[in-house]
């Protein structure tokens, strides 16, 4: 599906890409198609520029761009020994790492990434906002692909068990025939859990937000933005 990154019009984006510009060097771990590095370079990023994803295919499309470096893996599989100023997981990817062992380990791994001081950004959805009680088919959404074929998506939530969300999301034609059915796991940790496995990776939370104009975490906030420091 088309997800173009574009920082004049998300201000999810514009985090990402105001910190991405001011870093030497970044790791994107998550990367996908790599929207957020490839127009890091075009926007005049002189530095190193890593991408790393599980998907072949995301990562296939990613390599159109050259001067950036692409890896196959995942956050575990980061092996790098502290190069990077600045790790990020942008679009809830975090919220994917769901039991504790991988957590630990995509810990682990993105932390010796880093240089010593270097920063790791990312963000989950607050579990106080449960923004699973709108995954339903009566909020579809029409979209286009990549090969401009008019589609509908929905999410239907299976199970709620703790902080694991286990839901289906449906992609279709606009006719209701149905293409793919793709089942995810998503982990939603409170604050005071999401940064007891900092601490016991190594990182100290340097700035955390409520949301993408850099307000406090609030009663009212809908995300946990996080940026923390390799100690």
């Amino acid at each position: 599906m088309t997800n173009p990154w574009d920082p004049d019009r998300y201000a999810s984006d514009r985090f990402y890409h105001d910190l991405v510009m001011a870093a030497d060097s970044v790791l994107d771990v998550g990367c996908g198609t790599g929207g957020m590095l490839r127009l890091a370079r075009e926007s005049g990023h002189a530095g190193r520029l890593t991408g790393i994803d599980p998907y072949v295919a995301a990562l296939d499309r990613a390599r159109r761009r050259t001067d950036v470096e692409w890896c196959v893996g995942t956050a575990a599989d980061a092996a790098w020994d502290g190069v990077f100023e600045l790790a990020t997981m942008t679009s809830h990817a975090f919220q994917f790492l769901v039991g504790d062992a991988e957590l630990r380990a995509s810990l682990a791994a993105v932390r010796g990434s880093l240089l010593p001081g270097g920063r790791f950004a990312f963000e989950t959805r607050h579990p106080q906002a449960r923004a699973w009680l709108d995954w339903n088919p009566s909020r579809a959404e029409d979209l286009v692909d990549a090969r401009r074929r008019p589609l509908r998506s929905w999410y239907e939530v299976e199970s709620v068990a703790g902080d694991v969300v286990t839901f289906t999301g449906t992609t279709a034609e606009r006719d209701g025939t149905v293409l793919r059915v793709d089942r995810t796991r998503l982990r939603f940790l409170s604050e005071p859990a999401l940064d007891a496995y900092l601490v016991a990776a190594g990182f100290t939370v340097d700035a955390r937000y409520g949301d993408w104009g850099g307000g406090p975490v609030t009663a009212a906030s809908t995300e946990i933005v996080t940026v923390a420091r390799r100690l």
